[in-house]
């Protein structure tokens, strides 16, 4: 069977893409992605092994209104585009994972009669996705509190599977904790803004260890790779490991009692299956504010604290570890909330409900 997966521009939307692409590749399927020129995935894509097509397609400005002048134009190129891949590579169902790649190949591919489904991966889900659920067969959900946003058309399906991450593997912490040179009887907490890392968090952990505070904590910092060299100096033997970007996180968050945290989908799914106590700090320009819904879902339910950027700073990032790390019995509800709300196995479901649509 053959699959045209479509979803880029961004890392949220291009990451779930290439998840499903690779698990549908594992089932025996034959899979194509398609991107945008503009978008991560024309650095991304040509460093994987997979067939791809990258597209003229731009975002719609929100602020920039103005820019969105060139959309008829641009719009009647892009679909010029879009039919040439879809006869090209004639696939027997589209999936799209949201973004202003992944809409018009859905959308072209519905109208030409091709299975489609789109996978949305945050709590509030995208333009594409509120579009395109009236039209696709199945929308696959990473949160559950998406599906009162959309409105399904009568033969849409609507599933809650999750977003599609790699499952915990069984790692015990005090073996996690040695391979960052640290204790197994200190609680510890794993501090992450992606390969990119995040401004405010690390301006907030540096502030809160200049002023003393977490001192009988290990700390396990991800910077961000082009911020290391500036906090390396607070690395301190068997107690602050200082990183550039870990991929997998796996010993990392196996050895974290707490991680403190972006609230992008995958990272707030990741968490979740690893039982994770989370303080989350949304990405304050994320679009949409969907990485703020995404926490908010996540601190309602039980499993997490929530501090804006906006009012984040050294004092405020420790006075919600220190009590977090003072009151086991509170981690273990939070954790237990966490699993609760996890799908480790999301991928395997995603794959199994797109093989039902196949001819």
């Amino acid at each position: 069977m053959k699959a045209l997966v479509a979803g880029g521009g961004t890392g949220g939307h291009l990451t779930p893409a290439l998840v499903i692409a690779e698990g549908l590749r594992e089932a025996g399927w034959s899979v194509t992605l398609a991107g945008a020129t503009r978008g991560i995935e024309a650095q991304i894509l040509p460093t994987r092994s997979f067939s791809y097509h990258l597209l003229s397609a731009e975002p719609l400005y929100r602020h920039a209104w103005w820019r969105n002048a060139r959309w008829p134009w641009l719009a009647w190129k892009l679909l010029r585009e879009v039919d040439a891949v879809l006869v090209a590579e004639a696939p027997d169902v589209v999936i799209g994972t949201g973004g202003y790649v992944a809409g018009p190949v859905v959308w072209r591919a519905a109208h030409r009669g091709i299975a489609t489904a789109i996978h949305e991966s945050n709590a509030l889900p995208g333009i594409a996705t509120r579009l395109l659920a009236r039209r696709v067969r199945h929308v696959y959900l990473g949160f559950p509190e998406a599906a009162g946003k959309l409105r399904p058309g009568a033969t849409t399906a609507l599933f809650v599977t999750g977003n599609p991450i790699r499952p915990p593997r069984p790692i015990a912490a005090a073996a996690a904790r040695a391979t960052f040179g640290l204790p197994g009887d200190r609680p510890a907490v794993l501090v992450t803004g992606g390969s990119q890392g995040a401004r405010g968090l690390n301006l907030a952990v540096a502030d809160a260890l200049d002023a003393g505070r977490l001192a009988e904590t290990s700390v396990i910092w991800c910077t961000g790779q082009a911020h290391r060299d500036r906090y390396d100096r607070y690395a301190e033997q068997g107690r602050i490991t200082v990183e550039g970007f870990l991929d997998p996180l796996d010993d990392a968050y196996a050895a974290a009692d707490v991680a403190v945290c972006r609230a992008g989908a995958l990272t707030t799914a990741e968490v979740a299956a690893w039982g994770l106590p989370a303080v989350h700090v949304p990405l304050p320009t994320a679009a949409g504010q969907h990485q703020l819904h995404n926490a908010r879902a996540a601190e309602a339910a039980g499993g997490a604290v929530v501090i804006e950027e906006h009012v984040l700073d050294g004092s405020a990032l420790a006075d919600c570890l220190e009590d977090l790390l003072a009151d086991g019995p509170k981690r273990e509800r939070m954790g237990a909330a966490q699993r609760v709300r996890s799908r480790p196995e999301a991928l395997a479901e995603v794959v199994s409900k797109i093989s039902t649509l196949s001819p």
